[in-house]
């Protein structure tokens, strides 16, 4: 017989194989990590109220608590699907009872156009005005932007072949100015698979460079915040801007666009009936 702790190792460890595709090293640690916190509740005959108390008894924020909530939901909802192969009734899903923690929906920040402009202007080189135009016009994940091959630019489209979450091919548009900047810059450099000299770790360096010297928040998580709600401030319904922006779901472009205040919905809807 295996010890108890071999096989919730083993489900642990067949959890996260189902899951690595497209993931970053980051999310398969902090799937890893809370697992292993939350080991007392991680097995083939765990109940709903013993995973409500574990999440309810964790002494940490509520953010921290829904953290816990949604690496046990992923775990539970692969564990009671085909795709674990234990044949378990999906009904039967005792995470399907737990109640997640109830957190605050922080607006997060994101840039206005004029912002976006200033980092532009204040970035020290063709590559990264380029790097900037192109995060804000596209909404790019870091891990699309820095593995771009310029073989995959349709210059008459203005579009992009991206590879994005989940290993899946998408298409990231872009506007004039970025254009022009791509353009400048591959006469400087000669892209050989690659469309920048740098990686992902030198992207993040111009980003955090520009957020020293402007203040301004500069992320690639910002950027794409501000992607979706320059659209949504000029009238682009959800359904589109998930489809420009790459999302699984309108609830995540519902999550990049709080910052889109009464006042941006106001002005949309006096064009209309003024």
């Amino acid at each position: 017989m295996l010890s108890k702790n071999v096989k919730q190792q083993q489900l642990v460890d067949a959890f996260i194989l189902s899951r690595r595709q497209g993931l970053s090293t980051r999310s398969i640690k902090n799937y890893r990590l809370y697992l292993r916190l939350a080991s007392d509740v991680v097995g083939l005959n765990v109940t709903s109220q013993e995973l409500q108390r574990f999440i309810n008894s964790r002494e940490c924020t509520l953010g921290g608590k829904h953290a816990y909530y949604r690496c046990l939901h992923a775990f539970y909802c692969w564990l009671y699907s085909p795709k674990s192969g234990f044949g378990l009734d999906a009904q039967m899903n005792p995470i399907l009872a737990v109640e997640p923690p109830k957190v605050d929906k922080k607006i997060l920040p994101s840039l206005t156009l004029e912002q976006v402009d200033y980092l532009i202007d204040k970035a020290k080189c063709v590559r990264d005005k380029c790097i900037i135009s192109l995060f804000a016009d596209s909404g790019l994940r870091l891990s699309e932007l820095a593995n771009i091959n310029p073989h995959n630019i349709d210059w008459q489209e203005r579009l992009i072949k991206v590879r994005c979450k989940g290993n899946k091919e998408g298409l990231a548009p872009f506007g004039s100015r970025t254009e022009s900047l791509l353009k400048q810059w591959l006469t400087q450099y000669d892209a050989n698979g690659r469309l920048w000299d740098i990686n992902s770790n030198g992207v993040n360096t111009i980003l955090r460079r520009l957020m020293h010297e402007t203040g301004l928040p500069c992320n690639a998580h910002t950027f794409r915040r501000t992607f979706a709600s320059i659209l949504a401030k000029r009238g682009v319904d959800s359904l589109h801007i998930m489809r420009l922006g790459r999302w699984e779901s309108i609830s995540m472009v519902e999550r990049y666009t709080r910052s889109v205040k009464f006042e941006d919905s106001l002005k949309l809807y006096s064009a209309i009936v003024n």
